[in-house]
């Protein structure tokens, strides 16, 4: 029986900077990237959304809690959500606010639904799927007021970071593994939370073990490999011999390095964006035989209106 597989490879921080914009354009355009994410208080969130639309690329929405500045006007002043200088409190910093109790949940309502709107404002449209910027959709008490707003506005789709083999990748740093495995176990405590939403994600989510430095073509094939021999191992055997489809999303954060001080969420570009890594995955990702492993593979690449 032949696996048919999807595959959604989405580029995040779509809007993040210029740079960052014509990198995932050049690799939509060259069939590397099938879906874009964007981040709507990004600096280059309009110019993002045009040229989505001038090039016809799926576009969903990148929610964002921990980076720059809120985009509700409400809360650009006064809220649990923002550190003394007036921006989010960053990755780390969001999750320790929010274990500590500070971070008020209607106000993360507010925002998130903010966001959305100002997607539709962009786009002209509601975006086909949501996600989190550095994973804070998967967190405690954030995960149930992410999941109503998606339900309200009809999203169906989202992103659920358990990434099959992550534990076997002993390239990755243990501060940074320290870090996946906590996104693992809220992903893990997300699942109820997301299903009786009656949101949906892909079958297999990939990206963490494959990120920046970590990205080359032999990983992204073994990643994809051993998470199919997982997903249909586990899979109940199909009563007809038609074949089967398995939905993958592969998370990748292509782009031209960030020249400060364009870019960001409105505090400048972080290090990553500046760094050769966005580079290297966006040289990775348009590699030739990448394209054609995936053709020999039967593994067709969409987007999640294509599900």
């Amino acid at each position: 029986r032949m696996l048919q597989v999807k595959l959604i490879v989405t580029g995040d921080d779509f809007g993040y900077c210029p740079r960052r914009n014509q990198g995932i354009v050049d690799c939509f355009l060259a069939g590397a990237v099938s879906n874009v994410s964007l981040l709507v208080n990004g600096s280059a969130a309009a110019d993002g959304a045009k040229l989505a639309r001038r090039h016809n690329i799926p576009i969903g929405l990148h929610a964002n809690l921990s980076e720059g500045s809120p985009v509700c006007e409400v809360l650009k002043t006064n809220s649990s959500l923002l550190n003394q200088d007036g921006f989010f409190h960053g990755k780390m910093g969001f999750r320790t606010a929010l274990s500590k109790g500070l971070l008020n949940m209607s106000e993360v309502k507010q925002e998130l639904k903010a966001q959305v709107e100002l997607f539709r404002e962009l786009t002209g449209h509601l975006p086909p799927h949501m996600d989190g910027h550095q994973h804070i959709h998967v967190l405690p008490e954030v995960r149930h007021v992410f999941a109503e707003v998606l339900q309200e506005y009809g999203i169906k789709y989202t992103r659920v970071p358990i990434e099959p083999g992550l534990h076997n990748c002993d390239w990755i740093p243990p501060a940074l593994m320290d870090f996946y495995v906590g996104v693992e176990e809220d992903s893990f405590n997300t699942v109820d939370v997301f299903t009786r939403h009656g949101i949906r994600w892909t079958d297999i989510y990939i990206g963490l073990s494959t990120m920046g430095k970590n990205m080359s073509v032999g990983n992204i094939y073994s990643a994809i490999d051993s998470a199919i021999m997982e997903f249909t191992s586990k899979a109940p055997a199909h009563p007809t011999p038609q074949s089967r489809t398995v939905t993958i999303e592969l998370m990748v954060h292509p782009g031209y390095p960030s020249v400060p001080p364009i870019g960001g969420c409105g505090e400048g570009p972080d290090d990553f964006s500046q760094s050769w890594e966005r580079l290297h995955e966006l040289q990775t990702l348009m590699q030739p035989e990448l394209q054609s492993h995936y053709k020999s593979r039967n593994i067709q690449l969409c987007s999640f209106k294509d599900l």
